[in-house]
């Protein structure tokens, strides 16, 4: 993709751009395999996962969640 094409896409509206994300997106994570993951983000993931083994009970309900993430800030 040239820089030609990048600026006529940041020349679109934000609801085209968006839809653009949103697709671009969707292809992504229809092959999760295909998307390469960096040393850090491997280490964040196995820490997270071996918190979770430590202590599995140390877990947030859905509505926990919604209700934390809906609190005005």
């Amino acid at each position: 993709m040239s820089d030609a094409d990048v600026a006529e896409i940041l020349k679109l509206p934000p609801e085209e751009r968006l839809r653009l994300v949103e697709l671009i997106w969707e292809s992504l994570a229809a092959t999760p395999s295909a998307v390469p993951l960096g040393d850090a983000h491997r280490a964040a993931i196995d820490e997270a996962l071996a918190e979770h083994r430590r202590n599995p009970n140390d877990v947030l309900t859905r509505d926990e969640i919604f209700s934390e993430v809906r609190k005005p800030r």
